[in-house]
């Protein structure tokens, strides 16, 4: 066990090595480089510190999944939650909750592990978005809405299982197996419904609706598989942007809105997508592998994507809107998490977290 865990610990430190010196050798905008601050041991709850300069001024709490581990970790590498998976897991911010196939009643407890909410036995499973309680129902074909209390507020039936679920500015987008998009408001009400088409197979396997609900991105179907942007008109949505993509997936793909919503990011065969909102443009970023972590802020005008290459390979890599790649670092794990929040960055391998920060030099 000793040995093992020393085998981690060295490929991070090496992964961490590598990735400083990537970046600090290309200076990414205004000079920016990422330095590394500490190191924290899923399997010991240790934490050795790498630097103490520029330390966040605000303790918040990263949640994290990390192979068949999870929980949360400060800003200085302290774990208030970390445990093995057992079941199922959901988790978001500001609760949490782990939970079998068939689940008896339902703890959502707080990042320190207290009881908030309790749901009650067949009621679902839960989902946290937007800062409210959802859940899906067993066969995937419904979603409610829980108060605080783990009351129902609301249950609105779909006439396919869910694939992908979204929510921003008390909107909630969803994603159907039958190749149906949905936008219910916060009181349950439908206010929209779309069915992109154009494939032989219909299947929505992504969906995002931005921060001020007035753009949706979507992933659909396969053979042929398309992207498509849509904006709000008035009361509707219309589709103001769509491509087809080469060899689609078969599987659920990652979308964000990032930059403030200037940009969103999406997986694609070959790499990674980015189409820019206001000029409504795409641009294909080309990387190997599978991407399996993308960044959800692409604050500083940078955008991190983790990529599983063959075997326990995996890719860090660093592209500077509109699309350049300023870094790329190689790491062997079987898994990996990524997390960002403004300048710091939060990656783990293994049975280790990291984290570091951009700094302006």
């Amino acid at each position: 066990m000793a040995k093992k865990k020393k085998k981690y610990w060295i490929i991070l430190v090496f992964f961490i090595f590598v990735a400083y010196v990537f970046i600090a050798a290309q200076p990414i905008p205004m000079e920016t480089i990422l330095v590394p601050r500490w190191l924290s041991s899923l399997e010991s709850d240790y934490s050795a510190v790498m630097s103490t300069e520029n330390n966040p001024t605000q303790n918040y709490l990263v949640p994290f999944t990390l192979g068949n581990r999870f929980g949360y970790v400060d800003t200085h590498g302290q774990f208030t939650i970390n445990q093995p998976v057992k079941g199922i897991v959901s988790l978001s911010e500001d609760r949490w909750a782990e939970f079998e196939a068939v689940p008896e009643a339902i703890h959502i407890r707080s990042p320190q592990g207290e009881s908030l909410t309790v749901i009650e036995k067949d009621r679902g499973y839960p989902l946290f978005l937007d800062g409210k309680i959802f859940l899906i129902g067993e066969n995937q074909t419904s979603l409610s809405l829980a108060d605080e209390s783990g009351e129902l507020l609301w249950t609105y039936d779909f006439a396919a299982p869910l694939t992908s679920i979204d929510a921003n500015s008390d909107l909630i987008l969803i994603g159907s197996l039958d190749g149906t998009v949905e936008i219910l408001t916060s009181s349950g009400k439908r206010i929209y419904t779309f069915s992109p088409g154009g494939s032989r197979l219909a299947v929505i396997l992504g969906c995002r609706i931005s921060k001020d609900g007035s753009r949706l991105a979507i992933v659909s179907g396969y053979d042929d598989q398309r992207f498509l942007i849509l904006e709000r008109f008035g009361d509707s949505y219309r589709v103001v942007y769509h491509e087809f993509l080469d060899d689609g997936f078969r599987h659920a793909v990652h979308i964000s809105f990032i930059a403030n919503d200037r940009w969103i990011a999406f997986e694609r065969r070959g790499g990674v997508g980015l189409y820019e909102t206001e000029l409504r443009r795409s641009i294909m970023v080309p990387l190997s592998g599978t991407v399996i972590a993308l960044d959800e802020t692409g604050d500083n005008g940078l955008i991190f994507v983790i990529n599983s290459l063959e075997g326990q390979s995996k890719s860090l890599a660093a592209i500077r809107l509109p699309g350049t790649i300023v870094m790329e670092a190689a790491f062997q794990s079987e898994n990996a998490f990524f997390s960002r929040r403004g300048s710091e960055i939060y990656v783990g391998g293994g049975m280790t977290l990291a984290s570091f920060e951009l700094e302006m030099r």
